[in-house]
């Protein structure tokens, strides 16, 4: 073997190593659980503190805020696995575990990014309605002022874009596999 057969080689290895370098990330991504579980807490503290004094709407928000929370969590579930399964290294000694779920070990790059988005658009569109929940608490108190009327009309354009780049990129998508 040539000197550079043996470079090729070791830089290869170095390359196929690197991956390794995600590891802290997905550890970084598992402590932002963490992160998530201690608002969830305080979230649903506050709600079960104010529910003598609420109103409806108050408390439509503050479950829409609980669910915000478990879609962004279910999310980090779903990058840190398929993430890590492909990117990183195989997690062989799951594989038979009783509580595997089932997706796991089958998302692909391509499935990993259609759920990615389709939890953006899930997320958005709850803050959107938590938006528009709170039309009712603004016109009560007298109107809309200009600032609160451009902020609703931008979540809205804001919640299309990323509806129409889901639907396109599942289309491309769709297109891509179709040609292969």
């Amino acid at each position: 073997m040539s000197f550079l057969q043996k470079a090729e080689h070791a830089f290869e290895h170095l390359l196929f190593t690197s991956r390794w370098l995600l590891v802290p990330i997905y550890f970084g991504l598992v402590l932002s659980l963490l992160l998530m579980i201690y608002k969830f807490g305080k979230q649903i503290l506050n709600l079960f503190l104010s529910v003598t004094t609420a109103t409806s709407q108050d408390l439509i928000v503050g479950v829409l805020n609980l669910v915000d929370v478990s879609l962004v969590m279910n999310l980090l579930i779903i990058i840190i696995f398929s993430g890590y399964e492909n990117f990183v290294s195989k997690m062989d000694d799951l594989h038979d575990h009783t509580d595997r779920p089932d997706w796991m070990g089958n998302i692909g790059f391509s499935d990993l990014k259609i759920k990615l988005i389709g939890s953006m658009v899930a997320i958005s569109g709850i803050e959107l309605l938590k938006g528009f929940m709170n039309v009712s608490l603004f016109l009560e108190r007298g109107g809309m002022t200009p600032e609160q009327s451009q902020a609703l009309i931008w979540m809205v354009v804001l919640h299309m874009t990323f509806v129409v780049s889901g639907l396109l990129y599942a289309i491309m998508d769709k297109l891509s596999h179709r040609n292969h």
